[in-house]
């Protein structure tokens, strides 16, 4: 039996008209659910990251909403896979009974969406898993997680999600 509060539910996405890439992860961990912020762990790559793609190498030390609108910019969305679980904690191996997001619906009202980033292997086998099998317009990518679960270099990191870097023009250069 789960622990009271261990129900943790996503945030909304974060998208516009313009958005070409969405980067999905699974479900916020709890530094991220306790203020309210994607990425909020000070040890997860994920602004770095960023911030190296789109040549902005301060991005993670900005305020929050200041990085996303750099993102929404850059025509990169956020959202997660799961709309709530059961989980204790923050890894997602302890992601139980989980409601998937409604990943068909929001890409649906992204008309110039190009691709979908999923942040990790347990973003990818559920991405998967609700957006079936064909890919129809949207390219996939699997990425490695921005977790610090995920023991990695940065540089390895870096290097795997260099992939976005083609879905990252400057918003004013698309029709």
């Amino acid at each position: 039996m789960a622990e009271a509060g261990a129900r943790k539910r996503a945030f909304d996405p974060v998208v516009d008209a313009n958005t070409r890439l969405l980067i999905l992860g699974s479900l916020p961990g709890e530094a991220s659910l306790a203020v309210g912020q994607y990425y909020a762990h000070p040890r997860n790559a994920f602004w770095r990251l960023m911030g190296g793609l789109l040549e902005q190498p301060d991005l993670h030390d900005r305020p929050y909403e200041q990085r996303l609108v750099a993102l929404k910019a850059r025509g990169v969305g956020l959202w997660d896979t799961v709309a709530e679980a059961e989980r204790i904690g923050s890894l997602d191996t302890a992601i139980r009974l989980p409601v998937h997001a409604d990943l068909p619906g929001l890409m649906a009202a992204l008309p110039d969406l190009h691709a979908v980033a999923f942040n990790g292997g347990k973003a990818a086998k559920l991405g998967h898993r609700i957006l079936g099998a064909d890919g129809g317009r949207i390219t996939r990518l699997t990425l490695p997680s921005s977790s610090p679960a995920m023991a990695r270099t940065m540089a390895w990191k870096a290097e795997q999600w260099a992939v976005l870097a083609p879905y990252l023009a400057a918003t004013e250069h698309h029709a």
